[in-house]
């Protein structure tokens, strides 16, 4: 088949994934992807890229993020390895177009004690250092202290820089095999760790330079919020910094039930053994329980919104919420 027509085929398949169902694509989307499992390989191959190209021509929002959102090979099994590290270019994106005329010196009331500089100079040095770890596939721990930032002197310069970084990051994450194992600082020592992980980076923190330049954060669409929270549960028991504070809620037993109110996703947290467990769904009746938008809940548990902001609903102990809250901040 020829490129034209695969090209062609691309952006009737864009269309048609964001017709349907806004999570999960929608069961035409699905029922495509198993007629196009019938093309050859390599018309395959270029399809996906050709389909990848026109979600990245889309304006940023939220069309374009729901077309990152498509699991690489178009629906078909796979771990979405190259649609996180396509939506993740495109918040960096906004947030470099966001903060690129910023004063540098703005504070940022979601990360005290930062300005934005600080935060445009963090969210680099994570690609850096991610860039470092896979490309060397690290076996042991990696400071980031350690890992050459080449930093500008310029605050102002900055922006540029992170778009380098991550660009830089992306390329080797993209040419690595996802099964590979590496050395990472969450739940799972594989490549396929990083590409989630930066892309859960760059939603929070494209969220504080919104605060910080006091916008509303953007909507996240609901199938990455929902993926974001649980990754947010998966790797938490791994964060050094979050191990005490947790153990010393002293709350044994007791459950938080979060909610998303716009896609019926549950998760039910439980507190012992000096530590946690997580569940997905809404059995029994919990200690507390919040309610709110998949990326409203993402935000929350990020500490990105106030537990008591009027957008969510609470049940149950409402200090418990709160101490959890405090407790898990990173």
């Amino acid at each position: 088949m020829s490129e034209a027509l695969l090209s062609a085929l691309a952006e009737a398949v864009a269309d048609l994934a964001t017709a349907n169902d806004p999570v999960a694509g929608g069961p035409g989307l699905a029922g495509t992807a198993r007629l196009l499992d019938a093309l050859p390989a390599a018309d395959r191959r270029t399809l996906d890229r050709l389909f990848r190209d026109a979600a990245l021509r889309q304006p940023p929002g939220p069309r374009r993020e729901r077309l990152l959102t498509v699991p690489a090979g178009l629906g078909l099994p796979g771990d979405g390895h190259a649609a996180r590290c396509d939506l993740t270019a495109s918040y960096v994106e906004s947030f470099v177009t966001l903060v690129r005329d910023a004063d540098p010196a703005t504070p940022v009331p979601s990360c005290p004690g930062w300005s934005l500089a600080d935060l445009v100079r963090h969210h680099g040095t994570t690609h850096r250092w991610t860039e470092h770890l896979v490309r060397t596939r690290a076996t042991e721990r990696v400071r980031a202290g350690d890992v050459p930032l080449d930093l500008p002197a310029d605050p102002a310069r900055y922006p540029d820089w992170l778009a380098a970084s991550a660009q830089s990051a992306l390329r080797v994450l993209r040419e690595a095999e996802p099964d590979t194992p590496t050395w990472s600082h969450g739940s799972d020592p594989h490549v396929r760790f990083f590409p989630r992980r930066l892309l859960f980076e760059a939603v929070v923190h494209l969220a504080d330079a919104e605060l910080a330049l006091g916008r509303e954060p953007a909507p996240v669409d609901p199938a990455t919020a929902v993926d974001g929270i649980e990754e947010f549960l998966e790797n938490l028991p791994y964060f050094s910094w979050v191990a005490e504070p947790v153990a010393q809620l002293g709350r044994d037993g007791a459950s938080l039930r979060l909610t998303a109110t716009d896609t019926g996703a549950a998760w039910t947290v439980v507190l012992g053994g000096g530590g946690f467990a997580w569940r997905r769904g809404a059995e029994g009746e919990p200690t507390a329980g919040v309610g709110g938008t998949a990326a409203d809940l993402l935000l929350l548990v990020h500490g990105r919104h106030a537990a008591d902001d009027t957008r969510f609903t609470r049940s149950g102990d409402r200090t418990l919420l709160d101490a959890w809250i405090t407790a898990t901040a990173l």
